[in-house]
Protein backbone atom coordinates (compact mmCIF):
# COMPACT_ATOMS: atom_id res chain seq x y z
CA UNK A 1 0.00 0.00 0.00
CA UNK A 2 1.35 3.37 -1.03
CA UNK A 3 0.74 5.56 2.03
CA UNK A 4 1.96 8.64 0.15
CA UNK A 5 -0.92 8.48 -2.31
CA UNK A 6 -3.33 11.37 -1.53
CA UNK A 7 -6.45 9.16 -1.50
CA UNK A 8 -4.85 6.69 0.91
CA UNK A 9 -3.71 9.50 3.20
CA UNK A 10 -7.17 11.06 3.25
CA UNK A 11 -8.86 7.73 3.95
CA UNK A 12 -6.45 7.03 6.80
CA UNK A 13 -7.03 10.46 8.31
CA UNK A 14 -10.81 10.13 8.23
CA UNK A 15 -10.53 6.67 9.72
CA UNK A 16 -8.46 8.21 12.52
CA UNK A 17 -11.00 11.05 12.91
CA UNK A 18 -13.87 8.56 13.04
CA UNK A 19 -12.16 6.54 15.77
CA UNK A 20 -11.28 9.67 17.77
CA UNK A 21 -14.81 11.10 17.61
CA UNK A 22 -16.31 7.72 18.38
CA UNK A 23 -14.20 7.48 21.51
CA UNK A 24 -15.15 11.00 22.64
CA UNK A 25 -18.89 10.62 21.97
CA UNK A 26 -19.04 7.08 23.32
CA UNK A 27 -17.52 8.28 26.57
CA UNK A 28 -20.17 11.01 26.82
CA UNK A 29 -23.02 8.62 25.89
CA UNK A 30 -21.59 5.82 28.07
CA UNK A 31 -22.16 3.52 25.11
CA UNK A 32 -19.77 2.62 22.28
CA UNK A 33 -22.63 1.04 20.38
CA UNK A 34 -24.39 4.40 20.26
CA UNK A 35 -21.21 6.38 19.58
CA UNK A 36 -20.29 4.28 16.52
CA UNK A 37 -23.65 4.97 14.85
CA UNK A 38 -23.97 8.65 15.81
CA UNK A 39 -20.50 9.51 14.47
CA UNK A 40 -21.35 7.71 11.25
CA UNK A 41 -24.27 10.14 10.93
CA UNK A 42 -22.23 13.24 11.77
CA UNK A 43 -18.97 12.45 9.97
CA UNK A 44 -20.23 13.63 6.52
CA UNK A 45 -20.65 17.14 8.00
CA UNK A 46 -17.02 17.14 9.17
CA UNK A 47 -15.88 15.93 5.74
CA UNK A 48 -17.94 18.59 3.93
CA UNK A 49 -16.52 21.30 6.20
CA UNK A 50 -12.92 20.22 5.62
CA UNK A 51 -13.14 20.08 1.82
CA UNK A 52 -14.84 23.46 1.57
CA UNK A 53 -12.00 25.03 3.57
CA UNK A 54 -9.30 22.95 1.87
CA UNK A 55 -10.47 23.19 -1.75
CA UNK A 56 -12.15 26.60 -1.80
CA UNK A 57 -11.19 28.97 1.02
CA UNK A 58 -7.46 28.17 1.13
CA UNK A 59 -6.64 28.18 -2.61
CA UNK A 60 -8.96 31.07 -3.53
CA UNK A 61 -8.04 33.41 -0.68
CA UNK A 62 -5.36 32.26 1.78
CA UNK A 63 -2.76 31.04 -0.73
CA UNK A 64 -3.22 34.23 -2.75
CA UNK A 65 -2.42 36.42 0.23
CA UNK A 66 -6.02 37.57 0.74
CA UNK A 67 -5.93 36.86 4.45
CA UNK A 68 -8.84 39.10 5.49
CA UNK A 69 -11.12 37.52 2.87
CA UNK A 70 -9.91 34.10 3.96
CA UNK A 71 -10.80 34.88 7.57
CA UNK A 72 -14.35 35.97 6.74
CA UNK A 73 -14.84 33.09 4.29
CA UNK A 74 -13.77 30.61 6.97
CA UNK A 75 -16.00 32.34 9.56
CA UNK A 76 -19.08 32.24 7.31
CA UNK A 77 -18.34 28.63 6.35
CA UNK A 78 -18.01 27.70 10.02
CA UNK A 79 -21.39 29.24 10.87
CA UNK A 80 -23.13 27.53 7.93
CA UNK A 81 -21.58 24.20 8.90
CA UNK A 82 -22.78 24.70 12.46
CA UNK A 83 -26.32 25.15 11.09
CA UNK A 84 -25.98 21.99 8.99
CA UNK A 85 -24.58 20.18 12.00
CA UNK A 86 -27.58 21.21 14.11
CA UNK A 87 -30.03 20.20 11.37
CA UNK A 88 -28.32 16.82 11.23
CA UNK A 89 -28.73 16.47 14.98
CA UNK A 90 -32.36 17.63 14.94
CA UNK A 91 -33.56 15.38 12.13
CA UNK A 92 -31.17 12.40 12.22
CA UNK A 93 -28.89 11.82 15.19
CA UNK A 94 -31.01 13.18 18.09
CA UNK A 95 -34.09 11.08 17.14
CA UNK A 96 -31.84 8.02 16.90
CA UNK A 97 -30.31 8.76 20.32
CA UNK A 98 -33.80 9.20 21.76
CA UNK A 99 -34.95 5.85 20.37
CA UNK A 100 -31.77 4.17 21.62
CA UNK A 101 -32.32 5.29 25.23
CA UNK A 102 -36.09 4.88 25.05
CA UNK A 103 -35.69 1.22 24.06
CA UNK A 104 -33.67 0.65 27.19
CA UNK A 105 -35.71 2.84 29.52
CA UNK A 106 -39.42 3.44 28.94
CA UNK A 107 -39.33 6.41 31.30
CA UNK A 108 -36.69 8.26 29.30
CA UNK A 109 -37.75 11.70 28.06
CA UNK A 110 -36.01 14.43 26.09
CA UNK A 111 -38.03 17.61 26.33
CA UNK A 112 -36.32 19.60 23.58
CA UNK A 113 -37.41 17.05 20.97
CA UNK A 114 -41.00 18.15 21.52
CA UNK A 115 -40.09 21.68 20.36
CA UNK A 116 -40.45 22.74 16.71
CA UNK A 117 -37.22 22.24 14.77
CA UNK A 118 -36.85 25.98 14.31
CA UNK A 119 -36.82 26.45 18.08
CA UNK A 120 -34.33 23.61 18.51
CA UNK A 121 -32.05 25.16 15.90
CA UNK A 122 -31.59 28.37 17.87
CA UNK A 123 -31.07 26.90 21.33
CA UNK A 124 -27.89 28.81 22.29
CA UNK A 125 -26.16 26.02 24.20
CA UNK A 126 -26.72 23.43 21.46
CA UNK A 127 -25.63 25.84 18.71
CA UNK A 128 -22.40 26.72 20.54
CA UNK A 129 -21.76 23.01 21.07
CA UNK A 130 -22.31 22.44 17.34
CA UNK A 131 -19.70 25.09 16.51
CA UNK A 132 -17.22 23.54 18.93
CA UNK A 133 -17.77 19.93 17.83
CA UNK A 134 -17.71 20.65 14.09
CA UNK A 135 -14.41 22.53 14.29
CA UNK A 136 -12.21 20.20 16.33
CA UNK A 137 -11.30 17.56 13.76
CA UNK A 138 -11.49 19.84 10.73
CA UNK A 139 -8.88 22.28 11.97
CA UNK A 140 -6.59 19.43 12.98
CA UNK A 141 -6.84 18.29 9.34
CA UNK A 142 -6.25 21.82 8.02
CA UNK A 143 -3.19 22.22 10.26
CA UNK A 144 -1.77 18.93 8.98
CA UNK A 145 -2.47 19.98 5.38
CA UNK A 146 -0.74 23.34 5.82
CA UNK A 147 2.26 21.66 7.45
CA UNK A 148 2.55 19.16 4.58
CA UNK A 149 2.28 21.95 1.99
CA UNK A 150 4.88 24.01 3.84
CA UNK A 151 7.24 21.02 3.98
CA UNK A 152 6.74 20.16 0.28
CA UNK A 153 7.30 23.75 -0.82
CA UNK A 154 10.34 24.05 1.39
CA UNK A 155 11.79 20.85 -0.10
CA UNK A 156 11.02 22.10 -3.60
CA UNK A 157 12.71 25.43 -2.86
CA UNK A 158 15.76 23.67 -1.41
CA UNK A 159 15.97 21.37 -4.43
CA UNK A 160 15.70 24.32 -6.79
CA UNK A 161 18.49 26.10 -4.92
CA UNK A 162 20.65 22.96 -4.99
CA UNK A 163 20.09 22.59 -8.73
CA UNK A 164 21.02 26.25 -9.21
CA UNK A 165 24.21 25.86 -7.16
CA UNK A 166 25.12 22.65 -8.98
CA UNK A 167 24.45 24.36 -12.30
CA UNK A 168 26.90 27.11 -11.33
CA UNK A 169 29.61 24.50 -10.82
CA UNK A 170 29.29 22.57 -14.07
CA UNK A 171 30.54 25.23 -16.54
CA UNK A 172 33.75 25.74 -14.53
CA UNK A 173 34.89 22.18 -15.15
CA UNK A 174 34.02 22.36 -18.83
CA UNK A 175 35.76 25.69 -19.49
CA UNK A 176 38.81 24.81 -17.42
CA UNK A 177 39.23 21.47 -19.21
CA UNK A 178 38.76 23.03 -22.64
CA UNK A 179 41.32 25.71 -21.83
CA UNK A 180 43.85 23.02 -20.87
CA UNK A 181 43.06 21.07 -24.04
CA UNK A 182 43.43 24.18 -26.20
CA UNK A 183 46.79 25.10 -24.66
CA UNK A 184 48.25 21.63 -25.27
CA UNK A 185 46.78 21.26 -28.75
CA UNK A 186 48.61 24.41 -29.85
CA UNK A 187 51.90 22.60 -29.16
CA UNK A 188 50.66 19.28 -30.61
CA UNK A 189 51.34 17.77 -27.20
CA UNK A 190 51.23 13.94 -27.03
CA UNK A 191 49.08 14.19 -23.90
CA UNK A 192 46.16 15.59 -25.93
CA UNK A 193 44.34 12.23 -26.43
CA UNK A 194 44.67 11.43 -22.73
CA UNK A 195 43.21 14.83 -21.84
CA UNK A 196 40.29 14.28 -24.21
CA UNK A 197 39.49 10.92 -22.59
CA UNK A 198 39.81 12.33 -19.08
CA UNK A 199 37.71 15.36 -19.92
CA UNK A 200 35.07 13.13 -21.52
CA UNK A 201 34.85 11.07 -18.32
CA UNK A 202 34.49 14.18 -16.18
CA UNK A 203 31.81 15.66 -18.44
CA UNK A 204 29.86 12.39 -18.49
CA UNK A 205 29.89 12.39 -14.71
CA UNK A 206 28.98 16.05 -14.31
CA UNK A 207 26.26 16.12 -16.95
CA UNK A 208 24.63 12.71 -16.56
CA UNK A 209 25.57 11.06 -13.27
CA UNK A 210 25.16 13.98 -10.87
CA UNK A 211 21.40 14.28 -11.26
CA UNK A 212 20.81 12.09 -8.20
CA UNK A 213 21.01 13.13 -4.57
CA UNK A 214 23.92 10.79 -3.87
CA UNK A 215 26.57 9.01 -5.93
CA UNK A 216 29.02 6.26 -5.03
CA UNK A 217 32.04 7.69 -3.28
CA UNK A 218 34.37 5.50 -5.36
CA UNK A 219 32.97 7.09 -8.54
CA UNK A 220 33.32 10.60 -7.11
CA UNK A 221 36.94 9.89 -6.22
CA UNK A 222 37.57 8.30 -9.63
CA UNK A 223 36.45 11.50 -11.37
CA UNK A 224 38.45 13.55 -8.88
CA UNK A 225 41.57 11.56 -9.82
CA UNK A 226 40.82 12.14 -13.53
CA UNK A 227 40.69 15.86 -12.91
CA UNK A 228 43.92 15.78 -10.91
CA UNK A 229 45.66 13.83 -13.69
CA UNK A 230 44.54 16.40 -16.26
CA UNK A 231 45.91 19.25 -14.18
CA UNK A 232 49.13 17.35 -13.48
CA UNK A 233 49.70 16.93 -17.23
CA UNK A 234 49.31 20.66 -17.59
CA UNK A 235 51.90 21.54 -14.95
CA UNK A 236 54.24 18.58 -15.60
CA UNK A 237 57.21 18.61 -13.21
CA UNK A 238 56.73 22.21 -12.12
CA UNK A 239 54.03 21.26 -9.60
CA UNK A 240 54.67 19.38 -6.37
CA UNK A 241 51.48 17.39 -5.91
CA UNK A 242 50.69 15.00 -3.06
CA UNK A 243 47.45 13.03 -3.02
CA UNK A 244 46.65 10.68 -0.16
CA UNK A 245 43.40 8.68 -0.08
CA UNK A 246 42.86 6.25 2.78
CA UNK A 247 40.08 4.14 4.29
CA UNK A 248 38.02 3.91 1.08
CA UNK A 249 34.90 1.71 1.02
CA UNK A 250 33.16 0.80 -2.28
CA UNK A 251 29.66 0.86 -0.76
CA UNK A 252 29.50 4.40 0.59
CA UNK A 253 27.68 7.30 -1.07
CA UNK A 254 28.12 11.08 -0.98
CA UNK A 255 26.43 14.12 -2.49
CA UNK A 256 28.08 14.80 -5.87
CA UNK A 257 30.34 17.72 -6.69
CA UNK A 258 31.46 18.64 -3.21
CA UNK A 259 35.17 17.77 -3.39
CA UNK A 260 35.83 18.62 -7.03
CA UNK A 261 35.21 22.41 -6.77
CA UNK A 262 37.58 22.63 -3.80
CA UNK A 263 40.31 20.74 -5.66
CA UNK A 264 39.75 22.90 -8.73
CA UNK A 265 40.01 25.99 -6.51
CA UNK A 266 43.43 24.80 -5.29
CA UNK A 267 44.71 24.46 -8.85
CA UNK A 268 43.06 27.55 -10.30
CA UNK A 269 43.78 30.04 -7.51
CA UNK A 270 46.81 28.34 -5.97
CA UNK A 271 49.13 26.51 -8.34
CA UNK A 272 48.21 28.59 -11.39
CA UNK A 273 49.11 31.83 -9.62
CA UNK A 274 52.29 30.61 -7.94
CA UNK A 275 55.25 31.26 -10.20
CA UNK A 276 57.97 29.52 -8.19
CA UNK A 277 57.55 25.99 -6.80
CA UNK A 278 53.75 25.63 -6.63
CA UNK A 279 52.51 22.82 -4.44
CA UNK A 280 49.20 21.18 -3.52
CA UNK A 281 48.44 18.60 -0.82
CA UNK A 282 45.15 16.69 -0.99
CA UNK A 283 44.16 14.32 1.82
CA UNK A 284 40.97 12.25 1.77
CA UNK A 285 40.32 10.01 4.73
CA UNK A 286 37.25 7.83 5.27
CA UNK A 287 36.67 7.03 8.92
CA UNK A 288 33.57 4.89 9.39
CA UNK A 289 30.71 6.89 7.91
CA UNK A 290 32.62 10.17 7.77
CA UNK A 291 34.66 11.68 4.96
CA UNK A 292 37.42 14.07 5.94
CA UNK A 293 38.92 16.22 3.19
CA UNK A 294 41.87 18.55 3.69
CA UNK A 295 43.38 20.58 0.86
CA UNK A 296 46.31 22.95 1.20
CA UNK A 297 47.97 24.84 -1.62
CA UNK A 298 50.67 27.44 -2.16
CA UNK A 299 49.98 31.12 -2.72
CA UNK A 300 51.95 33.63 -4.76
CA UNK A 301 54.48 35.51 -2.67
CA UNK A 302 53.15 38.90 -3.70
CA UNK A 303 49.58 37.90 -2.92
CA UNK A 304 46.68 37.96 -5.32
CA UNK A 305 44.37 40.70 -6.42
CA UNK A 306 41.11 41.28 -4.64
CA UNK A 307 39.23 40.23 -7.77
CA UNK A 308 40.91 36.82 -7.86
CA UNK A 309 40.37 36.36 -4.17
CA UNK A 310 36.70 37.07 -4.72
CA UNK A 311 36.47 34.56 -7.57
CA UNK A 312 38.07 31.85 -5.45
CA UNK A 313 35.72 32.49 -2.57
CA UNK A 314 32.64 32.28 -4.80
CA UNK A 315 33.36 28.58 -5.29
CA UNK A 316 33.93 28.11 -1.57
CA UNK A 317 30.71 29.97 -0.73
CA UNK A 318 28.90 27.77 -3.24
CA UNK A 319 30.12 24.59 -1.54
CA UNK A 320 29.31 26.03 1.89
CA UNK A 321 25.73 26.75 0.85
CA UNK A 322 25.27 23.27 -0.62
CA UNK A 323 26.61 21.72 2.59
CA UNK A 324 24.11 23.71 4.65
CA UNK A 325 21.27 22.45 2.47
CA UNK A 326 22.44 18.85 2.12
CA UNK A 327 23.90 18.19 5.57
CA UNK A 328 22.37 20.70 8.02
CA UNK A 329 24.08 20.36 11.38
CA UNK A 330 25.98 17.26 10.20
CA UNK A 331 29.05 18.73 8.53
CA UNK A 332 32.04 20.94 9.22
CA UNK A 333 33.70 23.27 6.75
CA UNK A 334 36.61 25.58 7.46
CA UNK A 335 39.04 27.55 5.34
CA UNK A 336 42.18 29.39 6.35
CA UNK A 337 43.81 32.11 4.26
CA UNK A 338 47.36 32.07 5.63
CA UNK A 339 50.27 34.21 4.48
CA UNK A 340 51.93 31.51 2.37
CA UNK A 341 49.15 28.95 1.83
CA UNK A 342 45.42 28.43 1.60
CA UNK A 343 43.73 25.54 3.48
CA UNK A 344 40.24 24.07 3.27
CA UNK A 345 38.91 21.36 5.58
CA UNK A 346 35.59 19.56 5.14
CA UNK A 347 33.90 16.73 7.02
CA UNK A 348 30.64 15.23 5.75
CA UNK A 349 28.64 12.10 6.65
CA UNK A 350 28.53 9.24 4.16
CA UNK A 351 25.57 7.01 3.39
CA UNK A 352 25.97 3.24 3.39
CA UNK A 353 24.35 1.67 0.34
CA UNK A 354 23.11 -1.86 -0.29
CA UNK A 355 25.93 -3.94 -1.71
CA UNK A 356 23.56 -5.61 -4.14
CA UNK A 357 22.29 -2.31 -5.55
CA UNK A 358 25.32 -1.65 -7.69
Amino acid sequence: MNFRHPIIRHLLFWLFAYCLLTFIYSTAYESYELGVVVIMMLLPVHILYYYIISNFVLPRFFFRGKYLQAFFAALITGLLIAVIYRLNEIFISDPYIYKFYKARNDGFTWEKLSLPWTRQLVIPTDFVNAIERSNVVVWIAITIKLFILWHERRQAALQAELNFLKGQLNPHFLFNGLNNLYALSLDNAPQTPEIILGLSNILRYVLYECNTDHVYLKRDIEVLNDYIRLEKLRYEERLELNVNISGHSPHLKIAPLLMLPLVENAFKHGAAETVDSPWINIEIHIAGDQLILKISNSKPEAGVTDGKKHQGRIGIANVQQRLKLLYPGMHTFKWFDEEDCFITEMTVPLIASNKNSQ
